[in-house]
């Protein structure tokens, strides 16, 4: 699919991550794009701000009727009035990621793909690549810090992309360089099992064309196939993997790393974003761009630069009395990496979390594993499962969760209703994490916060 071909398009869904990525890819691309979301968000709202059109409410006779692609998420419904239409008076009807798919095959793609860590890593490469001159067109899961967008423009035939294994959607990709960062089991409900969930994984990285690369976390125990013509490995601890790291510390406030690539030591890199584990999702990029030709040396300033993603380990407010953190960790493993990074850059500090389970059927499948990560918090506030595209699941809910945590301090709390929730006076590390609409209570939060914090100024 070349993009200068379409010159109208219309998405349903506009609002996603993912999709708002390829609506700003096409109206930079001079199509006219328009879409529909049932939600008015932040992203929608910049959507317009920059000139796409956003309508709330399913409405056959206002959409446009002569639009050259529609493009839908598959959280949309089959029973959706737009698409129903769409498909019933047969315009060309795509889902994300086919178009995504199709874009790949006319680029150098590299794709980011795991459980964990993805959309990290390809804003590190995005900005890498934009930062040294090098360019690229990104497609990013998250805003980035460094630039307000989840979609970086580009004018050369580089194309760096969140691989998504929801729905074995990254299969529709072509990719030339991969990183594989974790393969966790994640999705059953679309997978049978974990062994389902990692063959995918296989079978993504058996379609790498022969002369790129592929990069993973070195504890990934698959036999990924010899077909391409690098493969490297990277770790924090591993001292076997390509690329590990050698040293370690906080310095004001910033993390300073050293570490060792294909034998090479590399010394003293500045990263200014919270987390351990965020070093090696660095490293992670830093070994995918030594396999493209970018020498670790040449992008030392811009791993300094890089500042993060909203919702990533993003600190909302930080002060000598309170800190409060947003995260989007939705998966017992992402909880462990987050509670781990802070109570290591805040020891002995009161932490407080409060959680949006996501899915009835990941809070199912992973119960025990979540109450697990969630006993390491002094305190929990649980919010009602937040159900994306799922149907109730009889028995499961919150107040089934939070029984088996094991801590004292927990409760369950309704949106809307934090900040009268939370002991403010004794709450000094404040987290918020989850994948649903929780974000939604991160300016409440914050706003209440300031107010306070004035009060005590006045």
């Amino acid at each position: 699919m070349k993009v200068g071909r379409i010159h109208k398009a219309y998405f349903i869904g506009i609002g996603g991550i993912g999709m708002s990525a390829l609506a700003r890819h096409f109206h930079a691309n001079n199509a006219e794009v328009s879409g529909y979301d049932k939600t008015e968000t932040e992203i929608t709202k910049r959507l317009i701000e920059e000139g796409i059109s956003v309508y709330y409410d399913e409405d056959i006779n206002r959409i446009p009727k002569d639009v050259d692609l529609v493009v839908y998420t598959p959280a949309i419904p089959d029973t959706h009035e737009e698409l129903s239409y769409y498909r019933q008076h047969d315009f060309p009807v795509m889902k994300r990621a086919e178009v995504l798919g199709n874009f790949s095959k006319s680029y150098t793609t590299v794709a980011v793909a795991g459980t964990h860590g993805k959309s990290t890593v390809t804003s590190m490469i995005a900005h890498l690549l934009k930062d040294t001159d090098y360019d690229c067109t990104a497609f990013m899961g998250a805003i980035s810090n460094n630039y307000e967008s989840n979609y970086l423009q580009g004018f050369n035939d580089l194309m760096v992309v969140e691989a998504d294994e929801f729905d074995r959607s990254f299969l529709q990709l072509e990719t030339d360089h991969v990183i594989i960062t974790s393969v966790d089991a994640d999705h059953l409900d679309i997978y049978s099992d974990s062994n389902e969930f990692e063959k995918s994984f296989v079978e993504f990285s058996n379609k790498i064309h022969k002369e790129g690369s592929l990069s993973f976390q070195s504890s990934i125990a698959l036999d990924f196939g010899n077909q391409m013509q690098e493969r490297t490995s990277y770790s924090l601890k591993d001292e076997t993997a390509d690329c590990y790291l050698s040293d370690h510390r906080y310095e004001n406030g910033v993390q300073v790393f050293s570490f060792m690539l294909e034998g090479e030591q590399y010394k003293d890199f500045k990263l200014d974003i919270g987390g351990l584990y965020n070093v090696e999702n660095m490293l992670a990029a830093i070994t995918l761009c030594n396999n493209i030709g970018l020498d670790p040396e040449f992008i030392r300033d811009s791993v300094e630069s890089y500042r993060g993603l909203k919702r990533r380990f993003d600190k909302v407010h930080e002060a000598d009395e309170l800190v409060y953190i947003d995260d989007y960790a939705h998966h017992p493993t992402e909880l462990n990496a987050l509670i781990e990074s802070i109570r290591s850059m805040y020891p002995g500090r009161k932490l407080t979390m409060i959680f949006q389970p996501h899915l009835f059927s990941r809070t199912r499948d992973f119960a025990d594993e979540f109450a697990n990560s969630l006993g390491k918090v002094d305190e929990v506030l649980i919010m009602p499962i937040y159900p994306a595209r799922e149907a109730p699941i009889d028995g499961i809910d919150s107040k089934w969760l939070i029984e088996k945590i094991s801590i004292e301090k927990k409760k369950l709390v309704e949106a809307g209703k934090l900040v009268e929730a939370i002991d403010w006076d004794k709450t000094e590390v404040l987290v918020t994490a989850g994948a649903g609409d929780i974000d939604r209570e991160v300016s409440r939060l914050y706003n209440h916060i300031k107010h306070n914090d004035a009060e005590i100024l006045e």
